[in-house]
């Protein structure tokens, strides 16, 4: 086996660096076209992932449903009787929800 000097060592390396700042366009093209396969692959991985069941029961657990307090739901119907702005307001509201 042939031992090699330092100066050879160092000859190899800027021939090696020499080659390197040749095709360094090219490399850094590839260098980027691999970071963005990389992260659109991620995007879509993680797009597909679905949760378990036992997370969906954990935070179908920890979910609070509302409740409306009978006084004020009370309140609220008492003042739609007595308002046929507020009736019409209502009844337009029902009858087409997503209407302005």
């Amino acid at each position: 086996m042939k031992k090699l000097d330092l100066q050879e060592l160092l000859d190899k390396v800027q021939e090696l660096l020499d080659v390197a700042k040749r095709y360094s366009p090219l490399l850094f093209c590839v260098f980027i076209v691999a970071i963005y396969s990389f992260v659109i692959y991620r995007i879509q991985l993680l797009n597909m992932s679905e949760p378990s069941q036992a997370d969906i029961t954990t935070k179908s657990r920890t979910a609070s449903v509302p409740h409306i307090n009978p006084v004020v739901l009370k309140q609220l119907q008492n003042l739609q009787d007595n308002s046929v702005s507020a009736q019409t307001l209502f009844n337009d509201s029902r009858s087409n929800p997503f209407q302005e």
